[in-house]
């Protein structure tokens, strides 16, 4: 036999090329499934950019009310569906605002007019922090960030929520 120059090759030098092409492609066989086990759900799309359906547009109004909706989550293999919460209103606008209760402090729920010293405000018992009503934080209380904003859209008559995104008031009350 003889290698790519010409030359010829032992016995020992074919036996040892046909062995380690072999453990080779043996390796690669092992291995890809791994490194798709690893990878694959990087590539795989998500649903984050979905928009659920809470209520029609006519049971809000400027009353922040409160509503809970289930969202599908995906996480690598793992489908689960997440119990989310908003505080849903109109403003004076006659846009709809829909805030999250998750305090930017410390990350404790927030409630509307619960607290007797600060009535109809956002109120967070962890550390007694403030939010005026469309979710600005107050100043000189713990929060130092208003609280987020979901998307809204309209459609039908119905409201549906989507991510959060910063609160499009943030900046004044």
């Amino acid at each position: 036999m003889s290698d790519k120059n010409g030359k010829d090759i032992s016995r020992r030098q074919f036996l040892n090329y046909a062995l380690m092409g072999t453990g080779g492609f043996l390796a690669a066989g092992i291995l890809s499934p791994m490194l798709r086990f690893a990878i694959d759900p990087a590539l795989k799309t998500s649903d984050v950019g979905d928009m659920v359906a809470v209520g029609n547009v006519e049971d809000f109004g400027s009353e922040p009310k409160r509503v809970d909706f289930k969202v599908h989550t995906v996480d690598g293999w793992y489908e689960s569906e997440s119990v989310k919460s908003a505080w849903v209103q109109v403003t004076e606008d006659g846009e709809i605002l829909a805030l999250s209760p998750i305090c930017k402090h410390l990350g404790c729920t927030v409630n509307w007019n619960t607290s007797p010293e600060h009535p109809d405000m956002f109120y967070c018992p962890c550390h007694d922090g403030l939010y005026y009503k469309n979710g600005v934080n107050v100043p000189n209380t713990p929060p130092l960030a208003a609280l987020d904003a979901y998307e809204t859209q309209v459609k039908d008559g119905k409201l549906y929520l989507g991510a959060l995104k910063p609160n499009p008031n943030e900046g004044g009350a």
